[in-house]
C-alpha cells in the first residue's frame, strides 16, 4: 500500500476550516503562521509548513510538521521500535548533513533581514546532526522531497504494510 499524501499549492493564509482542522490534529492552536502543504485523499491536512518565528517571538525550528493523525501514529510506532537509531545508521551521514543544511537555509530565508530577535537553529526539527525525529523528516520529504530519512521512513512503513 502507498502512503496517502499529495502535495498541494500553498496558500498564504490558511482558511478558518484549515486552522480548526490543524488545531484539532495538534490538540491546540498552532503557535506560528502555517500553510497546509500536503493533504490526504480526503483533503485532510497531513503536513504543514510553519513560519520561522512564532507569534510570541520564539524561534520555530520545525519548518515541516507531520499533522496527519494516522501517519503520525504509524511513525510513532516506528520510532518506538528503535527507528531513530536505525535510520541514523541506514542513511549516509554526508547526505543527512546536506539535508539539514538545505532545510535550515530554506527556513532561514523566510526570516526578514531586519528581524533582530532570536532565530531558529539547526536543520530538520532543529537538529544540527544526526536524526532526532522521524516525523519531521517524513514531513519534510512529503512536502519537499530529497530527505533520505523521510525516504527511509516510507520504505519501512511500506515494507511492513503499516500504510
Amino acid at each position: 500500500m502507498v502512503i496517502d499524501a499529495a502535495k498541494v499549492s500553498s496558500v498564504a493564509h490558511p482558511s478558518q476550516v484549515e486552522i480548526a482542522k490543524v488545531a484539532e490534529l495538534l490538540g491546540r492552536r498552532p503557535e506560528s503562521d502555517f500553510e497546509v502543504v500536503v493533504v490526504d485523499s480526503s483533503g485532510e491536512p497531513v503536513v504543514i509548513r510553519n513560519g520561522p518565528i512564532m507569534a510570541n517571538g520564539r524561534p520555530m525550528p520545525t519548518r515541516y510538521w507531520l499533522v496527519g493523525r494516522e501517519l503520525s501514529r504509524l511513525v510513532a510506532r516506528l520510532e518506538g521500535d528503535g527507528g531513530v537509531r536505525a535510520a541514523e545508521l541506514a542513511v549516509d551521514a554526508d547526505d543527512l548533513t546536506a539535508t539539514h543544511e538545505r532545510y535550515a537555509a530554506e527556513r532561514d530565508s523566510q526570516i526578514p533581514t531586519e528581524y533582530v530577535g532570536p532565530r531558529p537553529t539547526g536543520g530538520v526539527g532543529g537538529t544540527r546532526q544526526g536524526v532526532k525525529c522521524l516525523h519531521t523528516h517524513l514531513a519534510h520529504h512529503l512536502a519537499v522531497g530529497d530527505d533520505p530519512v523521510g525516504e527511509w521512513v516510507i520504505r519501512q512503513l511500506e515494507a511492513t504494510d503499516l500504510v
